[in-house]
Formats: structure tokens, sequence, C-alpha cells
């Protein structure tokens, strides 16, 4: 466990990430606090928007529903979410997460285990909706 500096992170103080699409903004990681299990933060999508399909071969990853409609996609299932919700997406399952709603959805997720390798995270199965964006390894512990 971290013992020096803060394991206190507020959202508006983390970067933004657009790459796979939506707002997401992770916050608790090896990076920001030195967590050693996983990483977690939030997800902001916009009426219509969604976060690329992807599958993490190494991590679970838990999803609450904190306001809005969601549609997501479990290796080509799709399971609907309305506010309170949480979901599990499993080691190795392709997913994506769709606002179905006419309101931003808020979603709050953690990942764990971390990947050996922050690299080996996540493998995206579709273009990336915005290839332009920076790449950030959430899990790299520098």
């Amino acid at each position: 466990m971290r013992t020096t500096g803060p394991l206190k992170v507020n959202v508006a103080d983390a970067v933004v990430n657009r790459r796979r699409g939506g707002e997401i903004r992770v916050t608790l990681s090896p990076r920001t606090v030195g967590a050693t299990s996983g990483f977690g933060g939030e997800l902001r999508l916009a009426p219509h928007e969604y976060v690329t399909e992807h599958y993490h071969p190494y991590s679970e990853e838990f999803i609450h529903l904190v306001s809005g409609e969601l549609a997501v996609s479990l290796d080509d299932e799709v399971t609907t979410l309305g506010p309170g919700d949480s979901l599990l997406v499993p080691i190795g399952v392709r997913h994506r997460v769709t606002n179905t709603g006419t309101a931003p959805a808020h979603v709050v997720f953690h990942l764990g285990p971390l990947a050996p390798r922050p690299e080996l995270g996540h493998v995206d199965t579709e273009p990336l909706a915005n290839p332009d964006q920076p790449h950030m390894d959430v899990g790299d512990r520098s």
C-alpha cells in the first residue's frame, strides 16, 4: 500500500480520456494512488454516445449506472440498465456500452485484477471512437 501522497482523488482532477468514446476519468489507479489490485473511476456518455467494443483478458469489470439508460452488449447479447443497476462483465467478454436514453448517462466502474502490463489491459475489437486521442495506460505504475 502507498504510504506517501494522497489516497483521495476528486473526479474533477482526473484526466479525461475520450479514446474509446464518452468521457472516461480514472480516479483510483496504480498511477494516481498506488493501487495494486485494480482501478476505477467514472464514465459519462451523452445521449446515443457509446464506448467502443473491447474486452479485458485479465480483469473483471464492475459497472454501476448512477443515472441515465444504457444498453451493454456482452458477447452480442444486450443487457439494459437503468439507474441503480449494476452489472458484472466477466474476464474475456467483449462489451460495448451505449447510452440509449435522451439524457446523459453517469456510470461508476471498477476493474480488477490488473493486467500484468498496462498495454495488455484492453483489447479493442472495433475501431476506436477517437483514435487520435493520446493513449493512456490506466494501470501504469509510473
